[in-house]
């Protein structure tokens, strides 16, 4: 195809880069984007902030935090889970007492007509529900009525009913309850340099303790839980499920003591639970 095949205007086929192209200037149809390096979180940056962590600490899913990050995400949900009681327990009250003064007002109305019904010298006239009324409100006129601006028409958002909400803090990542007790502190290897560079500035920061491997996003890691240290998956398959024993402190290890640490793409090729395609799903158009 020449280089202004593309453009080609007169031909009487819709082609589909002509499709493209006008898809993408009018904003119809879905938009697919290819997410670059710059767009991964590293492996040892929090999964809040996605800068590298100061003090990691690591949850049991695999997810690395910044321990003060993840320690004020935890208080704060926590407050806002009070909050959100508190509410409830106030529309559970207000609920409350709207009942018993429907009940009340039943139980008046069914006094009065029995009163009414015998005649007594102090009893009051029963109402006749029969009896029309010129109120637009009275009866089933009200369900009727499409209004919705008048105060009496307006439909209350708890109408349906409020739920009673979870007490619990939730793992930002994986929505599963979260306790910072059962955080685990993670412990990076410093790579050997000058150490005038940043950290934040440094493309390579840290190194396999056991083999001595750069670590990045490209090399699957794990997290020894009896000492923090992170390793990579290849010195776990060759040296440490040997033995099963932590190469730095010499303790016995579990199979759920090795703790895949959930990572980033490379920016050629996804890993794990991480997808490099983007969509944003528009308005098609058909031709």
């Amino acid at each position: 195809m020449t280089r202004h095949a593309k453009n080609a205007t007169a031909s009487t086929v819709y082609t589909y880069s002509e499709k493209r192209k006008d898809s993408k200037q009018s904003g119809y149809g879905t938009q697919n984007v290819r997410l670059s390096k710059d767009s991964i979180k590293e492996f040892d940056c929090c999964s809040l902030t996605l800068q590298p962590c100061k003090d990691p600490v690591m949850t049991p899913d695999g997810y690395l935090y910044d321990k003060e990050v993840i320690l004020e995400y935890i208080v704060h949900q926590r407050r806002e889970n009070e909050r959100k009681l508190k509410e409830y327990e106030k529309y559970k009250k207000r609920t409350e007492n709207e009942k018993q003064e429907v009940a009340d007002a039943e139980q008046r109305t069914k006094v009065e007509r029995f009163l009414a019904r015998e005649g007594g010298a102090l009893s009051m006239k029963a109402p006749d529900d029969d009896q029309p009324s010129i109120s637009n409100m009275a009866g089933k006129k009200k369900a009727m009525l499409n209004n919705f601006w008048a105060p009496a028409c307006t439909p209350d958002p708890l109408e349906e009913g409020m739920k009673k909400p979870s007490d619990k803090v939730l793992c930002p990542m994986t929505g599963k309850p979260i306790k910072f007790k059962d955080l685990i502190p993670v412990k990076f290897t410093h790579i050997k340099d000058d150490g005038k560079t940043s950290l934040i500035a440094k493309k390579v920061r840290y190194v396999c303790p056991v083999t001595n491997d750069t670590l990045s996003n490209s090399v699957p890691c794990a997290v020894l839980r009896t000492s923090g240290n992170v390793v990579t998956m290849e010195a776990v398959e060759k040296f440490i499920k040997k033995d099963m024993v932590d190469p730095i402190t010499g303790v016995k290890l579990k199979e759920s003591d090795i703790i895949v640490l959930q990572r980033g793409a490379t920016g050629f090729a996804s890993a794990g639970a991480t997808e490099l395609q983007a969509q944003k799903a528009g308005p098609a158009m058909h031709v």
